[in-house]
């Protein structure tokens, strides 16, 4: 790697905002050694570029010795990070690889069959006369051979071990926050009866215990084994067959890996299991070092490490596997006005499951005078989960403003949020788990609403495991990253504004709670969080205004002289955060 030309490798003709002093630090972090980089950047601010002169540095062809590693991997884990990079004309160096199924076959009569259950997968011995013109083959030789190669880092793992795509110089993942957990959710096995070709001939018994776990495994491995025998031994496969064929050589592979792992007295890795009533298992890791040392640290000689969100150095390495003392933290400081992107304190009460049934109708009403301050502009809700947004759609529905109200499901998530960033008007979008990865530069967006303190789901075995060990300040820096993140979705450049408002009384106790640990840009915005004066609710078939169900505690005459609008904030205002009781009473039920 050579950081003296990071400056040079820079693709964009000019800087914004502190991306040349950022590149300054990253260039002297490096050079003093260290093989990992961690920077902290501020939504916004342009890690992709970034991203790319720190690529730029990796060792050429023409430099390299026999045998050195040459070339660079730019790696997300988010999906729409890496359609923003293919859309970016500054990027265009950058060469793509995608997964087989976001592909299609070229051969005529299979224009609508995804690469991996074409042909030349489902039949044996198959010679396909178009595979040169092939366009995921295509892709991926391209991909393999070019400077800078990008994927996602589900693809990116998954080629470890890969002829093509082995070690290179310098790696980058952006968005690298939640790297420990993407790992622990990659390496999960699921054992039920969509993942497992052969689970209707299983008798599967109840598994208390990891040892018993290790013995199914091993003979679940050997089933697999045998059905996937039966299907190679067929001259021509069914796509229906053929992806029978390929999942059951994953989870060989992921059967194996595990029992191997826990039966190895020296593993760093903890597992835990989980089965539900039908039987169904999910096998666990925690801390998955080992995981992570093959399918990442393993892939290059240094790493740049991007996110606005990796709050503790030392927290993260120790997640992820890393020895801080070689690792070095870089902070970008954040250029967009503070007074441009306020919060605002709508609180109603806890969002906690046991609390939430009375605590939702008077965000409801809230949401509806939200939509009224800003009648002819686009927002965008949080609502963590589809229960809660379902409700706030009914009570929306129901206040005669549901004509505003745009959903997703499950299967249409990116269809129906393409669909309103596409919409004129003033719709608002109730989202679920988009506080990440997500651009509504302008009037995309100028207001949003976090309905509830994203607290992780304490009924998730590795979450319970991490609990049970103490690991408090673990679970609220989890939270306090990702309403950092979803805050940047909507204030994208030092001349955009938006406002965004807090629902959820717990999120007041989680920013007490974690102040120290908050960047100083987001410190600034907790300091200024103000009430705002919203328009009087009003419904066809609602409560008039001032109804017990949207009260609050009385205001006094210094709260009735903050002031209101999107992006128009009291220069000397604070937050006024309410005393809390025991540390732990806004933790336990929050899902």
């Amino acid at each position: 790697m050579n950081p003296a030309r990071i400056e040079r490798e820079f693709p964009a003709p000019s800087y914004r905002g502190n991306q040349r002093e950022a590149l300054r630090d990253v260039r002297r972090a490096f050079e003093a050694g260290n093989d990992v980089v961690l920077v902290r950047a501020p939504t916004g601010s342009g890690k992709s570029l970034l991203a790319r002169a720190i690529c730029g540095c990796a060792r050429t062809v023409e430099e390299a010795e026999p045998k050195q590693a040459t070339g660079a991997y730019y790696t997300t884990p988010q999906v729409s990070q890496l359609d923003d990079v293919a859309s970016d004309p500054l990027l265009e160096d950058l060469q793509l690889i995608r997964g087989k199924g976001n592909y299609t076959c070229i051969l005529p009569g299979e224009e609508r069959t995804p690469v991996n259950r074409a042909p030349c997968v489902r039949e044996r011995g198959y010679d396909c006369s178009v595979k040169h013109r092939c366009p995921y083959f295509s892709d991926r030789a391209i991909a393999s051979n070019r400077r800078i190669a990008a994927m996602t880092l589900a693809y990116f793992m998954r080629t470890a071990g890969s002829e093509l795509f082995g070690k290179r110089d310098v790696c980058v993942i952006d968005e690298a926050h939640g790297l420990a957990e993407w790992a622990e959710m990659y390496a999960t096995i699921d054992l039920g009866p969509r993942t497992v070709p052969v689970w209707d001939d299983l008798s599967v018994p109840e598994i208390g215990s990891l040892d018993r776990l290790a013995r199914f495994a091993d003979a679940l491995s050997s089933t697999c084994a045998r059905r996937k025998d039966d299907l190679l031994a067929k001259e021509e496969l069914t796509p229906e067959e053929a992806a029978d064929r390929d999942r059951l050589g994953e989870l060989i592979s992921e059967l194996d890996w595990f029992v191997t792992d826990y039966r190895d007295p020296g593993s760093p890795t903890t597992w835990v299991l989980d089965q539900e009533a039908d039987r169904s298992i999910s096998i666990k890791p925690m801390n998955p070092e080992r995981y992570l040392s093959h399918t990442v640290w393993d892939r290059a000689n240094r790493f740049a490490l991007l996110s606005a969100t990796i709050l503790s150095k030392e927290t993260f390495c120790r997640g992820v596997g890393l020895d801080p003392d070689r690792v070095a933290l870089v902070d970008v400081d954040h250029t967009f006005p503070v007074e441009n992107r306020p919060l605002y304190d709508v609180t109603r009460g806890k969002m906690t499951y046991e609390e939430r049934d009375e605590t939702i109708p008077k965000v409801g009403r809230v949401l509806a005078r939200i939509m009224a301050e800003h009648d002819d502009e686009k927002g965008i809700v949080h609502a963590h989960s589809y229960a809660i947004q379902d409700r706030l759609a009914e009570l929306l529905s129901d206040f005669g403003v549901g004509d505003r109200v745009r959903t997703h499901d499950r299967d249409d998530r990116d269809a129906a949020l393409e669909a309103w960033k596409e919409s004129g008007g003033a719709d608002v979008f109730l989202s679920v788990k988009m506080e990440e990865a997500l651009d509504l530069k302008g009037d995309l967006a100028r207001w949003q609403v976090v309905c509830k303190a994203p607290y992780l789901n304490t009924n998730d075995s590795r979450v319970a495991h991490r609990l049970e060990h103490g690991q408090w300040a673990w679970y609220r820096r989890e939270a306090l990253g990702t309403v950092i993140q979803a805050c940047g979705r909507i204030v994208r450049s030092p001349e955009d504004y938006g406002a965004t408002y807090l629902a959820d009384s717990s999120l007041l106790d989680l920013f007490e709670r974690t102040r120290g640990e908050m960047p100083s840009w987001f410190a600034a915005q907790v300091d200024r969080m103000t009430e705002p004066a919203l328009p009087a609710f009003e419904a066809s078939t609602g409560a008039g205004a001032g109804s017990a169900a949207d009260s609050r505690p009385p205001r006094t005459s210094d709260d009735a002289a903050r002031s209101r609008g999107s992006a128009r904030v009291n220069e000397s205002s604070t937050a006024s955060v309410p005393d809390r009781d025991h540390p732990l009473s806004d933790v336990w039920g929050d899902g």
